[in-house]
């Protein structure tokens, strides 16, 4: 769905997808940015309109959100967050912390899906100043969008790096893949095991012990 929209409208596909998460839909922007990074890699887009896009519609997303929790308050944030699981037990925790480091809070949590969709608003219940708001917010908007779009440029450049390789040994990667997965669960289920033997060792010794002492009191003083 995400490829078949970023073929389809291109750079304001890429706006689309970063806008609409922005505003609080849990759309996947970051994979998006990764998937149009790896794009990039093959020529698709250029970088310089990629990044304005990516990062355009998470800025003008993240303004509406501030708008909306400046101006209609708390009440709209949890009847329309009750969609996307924000209660008011989360909202109030995160609304701690963002009042304890809100600048530090709006910057990290462009890095934090979920986190990045519910902070604009916070930032507008609290009444955050709108000229603060919004140049700190746009900076990290371009770091959290240009971070994610390089790293995709550098996953497509692996990926054709060590694509003919793959493709002529398919057979062998499956199997690699598949015992490193099964060694995976082996050592979960190994693990689980251990702790399940360590739990109920106490017990049994506890028995063991108590055993030992209602023998000794059965046969009592020997006289």
């Amino acid at each position: 769905m995400i490829q078949h929209w970023i073929h389809q409208f291109g750079y304001f596909g890429v706006f689309l997808i970063t806008f609409i998460e922005a505003i609080g839909f849990p759309f996947p922007a970051e994979t998006t940015l990764t998937l149009s990074g790896i794009e990039w890699t093959q020529g698709v887009f250029r970088l310089v309109p990629l990044w304005a896009a990516g990062a355009l519609g998470n800025i003008v997303g993240s303004t509406i959100a501030y708008g909306i929790g400046r101006y209609l308050g708390r009440p709209i944030v949890l009847y329309l967050g009750k969609y996307i699981g924000i209660t008011p037990a989360r909202l109030d925790k995160a609304n701690e912390h963002f009042q304890r480091y809100e600048y530090a809070v709006l910057v990290i949590a462009k890095f934090i899906a979920g986190i990045r969709i519910l902070v604009p608003y916070l930032a507008g219940i609290n009444r955050m100043r709108f000229w603060i708001f919004w140049p700190v917010n746009a900076l990290s908007a371009i770091v959290w969008s240009g971070a994610f779009i390089i790293a995709g440029h550098y996953i497509g450049a692996l990926v054709s790096r060590f694509w003919p390789f793959i493709r002529h040994n398919m057979v062998l990667a499956i199997i690699v893949v598949c015992l490193l997965i099964a060694a995976f669960v082996y050592h979960k289920i190994r693990s689980r095991r251990r702790e399940r033997e360590a739990a109920k060792t106490p017990a049994t010794e506890l028995d063991a012990t108590d055993e030992l002492d209602r023998q000794g009191q059965d046969k009592g003083p020997q006289s």
